[in-house]
């Protein structure tokens, strides 16, 4: 089976008046189709640009990116992107923003409606269904994101640190929501952290970037089960992959600032 995402050698340059800036360098990756993979790495390592490519919001400077087996050349309804930011439209109901994309493709109104509703009742956010954003906490916005992203069908998500801005209880509620969802509709999802202990608690795979210019340092995969549980957090076996996983992003930090 051919991979879901495909990175071939993706390099990204920046024009900075006089100079450039390496923000990837030959960049290579693949994703399995339904797969969840976690990206962590220095600030500065390439891990949203490399996201961004693959959304098709911004394009290589060398290399491609490959979604499904075509290449992508802009953004497309088969890649779901959710930011930190929440991105929710503030005078639309939690229901009016989960149907937008639904409303742009198309959708007949009663197939829109029984849609949306699916996908709000499946993050949790069915008695709130009426509500504006505004009424809404910050996981709830973040759920009500994540619901418009599926309603519209979308093979791939692409997250952007979506939980960044949360605290640390809602955070960890999101994930276990987030690994809910993913169970059951099975699709193949990209997840940027900063967070170590997120990205192990998520993933099949966790991606390590080595720092400046970006380039791929390791994968280190994650032989938990699923679902993954508080037990599983606090097992051995998670803290083994949690410090292997730590170890690869500090190491290099410690060595670059010996080098600088």
């Amino acid at each position: 089976m051919l991979p879901k995402i495909v990175f071939r050698n993706v390099t990204r340059r920046f024009d900075l008046g006089h100079n450039s800036f390496v923000a990837l360098d030959r960049f290579s990756l693949d994703v399995a189709d339904g797969e969840f993979v976690t990206v962590v790495g220095p600030s500065g390592c390439g891990k949203s640009t490399a996201l961004n490519i693959a959304a098709g919001l911004l394009a290589p400077s060398e290399g491609e990116v490959r979604v499904g087996g075509k290449a992508v050349e802009g953004p497309g309804p088969e890649r779901g992107m959710i930011f930190q930011q929440y991105a929710l439209f503030p005078w639309l109901t939690v229901r009016q923003n989960v149907e937008f994309g639904l409303r742009i493709k198309g959708i007949p109104a009663p197939e829109r409606r029984e849609k949306a509703g699916y996908f709000i009742n499946l993050v949790g956010l069915g008695d709130f269904a009426d509500a504006l954003p505004k009424t809404l906490s910050g996981g709830m916005k973040q759920r009500c994101a994540i619901a418009r992203a599926y309603a519209v069908d979308p093979s791939v998500l692409l997250m952007d640190e979506p939980f960044g801005a949360l605290d640390a209880l809602t955070r960890v509620q999101l994930q276990d929501q987030l690994l809910d969802t993913w169970r059951r509709e099975r699709r193949t999802v990209m997840f940027i952290t900063h967070d170590v202990d997120e990205a192990v608690y998520l993933a099949n795979r966790v991606v390590v970037m080595a720092a400046r210019p970006g380039r791929l340092k390791e994968i280190i995969p994650v032989d938990l089960p699923y679902p993954r549980t508080e037990d599983i957090r606090l097992s051995s076996e998670f803290t083994a992959i949690r410090n292997r996983v730590w170890h690869a992003v500090y190491h290099q930090q410690g060595t670059q600032r010996e080098e600088n």
